[in-house]
């Protein structure tokens, strides 16, 4: 919720913009509520950055860019070196903060940032990984080569669930290519990010090369049409997704847009249907079924539909909800009230299509934080395979369960489908294995992996309208999408 400037408390913290090096209280009109979703409480707020402000941000960046450029990419690294010690430091406030700000709980914050340290150690690798190449004698006397170029400024807007880690998909390779780099923090959890940049800021790296900028829609829009900006990173839901890789090319930028998930478990009668259930639930309901790649359907095969269901009811019910800070708690809040509603609104809508709630979370009362935005794990068994909730992201811990016949039925329902983020089997036969992965449409496929989460040295995939571009985050696609390549044909005479 947007509050005027003249309502913003002094207790509240009003958090400040980075640009050109420095800290800068923005100028806005109009500001965000930070909320703790465990306890219902604001503890924050951040501005809705203007156009003017934006522009500024921008402006430093490109300055900076000059010089940046030519820094040998040797050098650049040297920075992220630094940032990967003080990442490590600080671990432990960084994941309090995001347990705060997100609500997943204190290990799941942990494990989050792990991942984007290691984009931090991949990145580093830059001298290599901006490796051109070259051939003699194209002709004779005539060689040709191929150079990696920064692009300029680039931007990345990132989304609540992940604030430590996805803009650390970005930002690392981003500047080690030699690029300036802008980043939107989510509207919902800016907190992480700040400290984040203070960190950087310990680095010594040189003014401008990196900066933040608080905001929604209008600071989004106005990064994406500014002259200046030459790449457009963004991880969010489809429609925004679409929408951001739309205007983006409209206004000649080059785009990478991960957008939502649907993402299906299939389970076979021959797999340990007692110890792959812990592995889903984990992957259902971890981080309350808030990231992009927690399993939101399982479809157990044939036999396997009974004790599976009975298996993962039992997992479902025998996980703690609470503050993520509080000792042996497996499944926080969900970010938002609104966000609360969503969840239980699609709880309902399985029910009214033929569905059974083998476990129901909808009216989490957790003693202590009665204000909280908790829904607790839910099992709906039966989901119509053709429903509303079997084709909607919910983004919240809920597990439909759709029973199937066979493996062939199985892949035919998950191609079927608009969303391509990923995609799981559970089997012990190497040949369905096999099979799965060579006909299943998603781009991370997982074979006895409840999450199917890319490790930093490759991309994070997604296809159909789970991914809008070419080249993906993280690896080789980072490098290449921060680049642009210049192929020069010589002769000396």
């Amino acid at each position: 919720m947007a509050t005027t400037a003249t309502t913003v408390g002094a207790k509240v913290e009003v958090l400040p913009n980075y640009v050109g090096g420095a800290w800068r209280p923005s100028k806005a009109k109009e500001f965000l509520d930070i909320y703790n979703p465990a306890t219902g409480e604001v503890i924050a707020r951040a501005p809705c950055t203007p156009p003017e402000e934006v522009d500024e941000a921008v402006r430093a960046a490109k300055e900076a860019f000059e010089e940046w450029r030519r820094v040998p990419p040797a050098e650049r690294v040297q920075y992220l070196y630094k940032l990967k010690r003080l990442l490590e430091e600080n671990l432990d406030e960084l994941a309090r903060t995001i347990t705060i700000e997100c609500g997943k709980t204190y290990q799941e914050s942990v494990g989050e940032l792990r991942r984007g340290i290691e984009n931090v150690e991949v990145a580093c690798g830059i001298p290599t990984l901006m490796q051109g190449y070259l051939s003699e004698d194209v002709a004779r006397g005539i060689d040709e080569f191929l150079i990696r170029q920064p692009l300029g400024v680039v931007v990345a807007i990132t989304p609540f669930n992940f604030p430590g880690m996805i803009p650390l998909w970005f930002l690392p390779y981003a500047i080690a290519c030699g690029n300036a780099f802008v980043l939107k923090p989510s509207d919902k959890t800016p907190i992480t990010a700040q400290k984040i940049y203070k960190l950087i800021e310990e680095t010594g790296l040189p003014k401008g090369v990196v900066s933040l900028v608080n905001g929604a829609k209008e600071t989004v829009d106005a990064l994406l049409e500014h002259p200046d900006v030459q790449a457009v990173s963004f991880v969010g839901s489809t429609p925004v997704a679409h929408y951001v890789y739309a205007k983006a090319a409209q206004h000649g930028k080059r785009a990478q847009c991960q957008g939502g998930a649907k993402n299906p478990i299939v389970v076979l009668p021959d797999a340990p249907l007692e110890r792959v259930a812990k592995i889903v639930a984990e992957s259902a309901f971890g981080c309350a079924g808030q990231r992009c790649l927690a399993a939101s359907v399982a479809i157990p095969v044939g036999e396997a539909a009974e004790p599976f269901a009975e298996a993962i009811a039992e997992e479902a019910k025998a996980k703690k909800v609470g503050f993520g800070l509080d000792e042996g708690v497996e499944v926080g809040p969900v970010i938002r009230a609104e966000a609360k509603a969503r969840v239980e609104r699609f709880i309902q809508k399985g029910l009214d299509e033929g569905a059974q709630a083998l476990v129901d979370g909808r009216n989490a009362k957790i003693p202590g934080y009665e204000k909280g935005f908790f829904v607790k794990p839910t099992v709906l068994y039966g989901v119509p395979p053709r429903g509303e909730v079997a084709k909607t992201e919910i983004f919240g811990p809920v597990l439909s369960v759709i029973p199937m016949k066979t493996l062939d039925e199985a892949i035919r329902w998950v191609n079927e489908h608009h969303y391509g983020n990923m995609a799981c089997l559970f089997t012990r036969s190497g040949e369905a294995a096999r099979k799965f992965r060579y006909e299943v449409q998603a781009g991370n496929v997982g074979i006895n992996i409840g999450v199917a989460a890319p490790v930093a040295y490759f991309p994070f995939s997604g296809w159909k309208e789970s991914f809008f571009g070419v080249l993906h985050g993280q690896g080789r696609d980072a490098v290449e999408f921060y680049t642009q390549e210049k192929v020069v044909i010589e002769r000396w005479l």
